[in-house]
């Protein structure tokens, strides 16, 4: 097959996952990085507005196909449907309809509360040009209620995976969103089950690699900051 083309951020969770998705399926794909901004690489520059008119990444386009695809869940939902046709990242045909809900709620909740909480706390964190106590005290808060969440889930597997039957496709949605753990000033210390999962996904091979790729494709692409000049 014609390698896949994933547009991304060197440092966004959201392409990371598509990443995940295609390193585990085995899909060859070349990638491209953006950054932020109207400028000449930015995802408001007109040549990414024509894939995707909302300026965003993750998009993939597949030359295999002729489908262009955008918003992680979608481009995740896409590669499953086509090209895992074995199953291993997603509810295969003989999934009861329980396992197929408990599938789509985690990753609804990870898309819908758990990256845009994280992604709060990180831009008041680290981005807000004003200092705003309140804004990090809530968005830690909701953050930390996301872990206890998940740290419940977690005990259904002694921390294995966010399914308790395996390693799937809801792992790849979270993982590259929770590595920001650190980076959001989050206390996870009362959370041992999520350490444990954390660790384990961690040093999956893919894991080294996707992050050597990007170091790779950026130093190669000239990309030298978040912001586009």
């Amino acid at each position: 097959m014609k390698p896949l083309l994933l547009h991304g951020h060197h440092t966004g969770p959201n392409p990371y996952k598509v990443q995940l998705v295609c390193e585990n399926l085995n899909l060859p794909y070349d990638l491209k990085l953006w950054v932020l901004g109207d400028g000449e690489k930015g995802v408001k520059s007109a040549d990414l507005l024509k894939i995707n008119e909302n300026g965003r990444v993750p998009v993939l386009e597949d030359p295999n196909t002729g489908v262009t695809s955008w918003e992680s869940q979608a481009v995740i939902n896409y590669l499953l449907r086509v090209y895992d046709k074995s199953h291993t990242l997603g509810p295969g045909p003989d999934a009861s309809e329980q396992e197929r809900i408990d599938y789509d709620k985690w990753t609804a909740f990870l898309t819908t509360t758990v990256g845009p909480m994280m992604g709060q706390r990180n831009w008041f964190v680290n981005y807000h040009a004003v200092d705003n106590p309140d804004a990090r005290k809530r968005y830690e808060e909701q953050c930390l209620r996301c872990f206890d969440v998940l740290e419940g889930q977690l005990a259904k597997s002694n921390g294995k995976s966010i399914l308790p039957s395996r390693f799937s496709a809801v792992d790849c949605h979270f993982w590259p969103w929770l590595r920001q753990y650190e980076f959001a000033q989050l206390n996870v210390s009362k959370y041992p089950l999520f350490q444990k999962w954390f660790k384990e996904i961690g040093a999956r091979p893919e894991i080294q690699k996707i992050d050597e790729r990007i170091a790779k494709e950026k130093e190669a692409q000239g990309i030298t900051a978040l912001l586009a000049p």
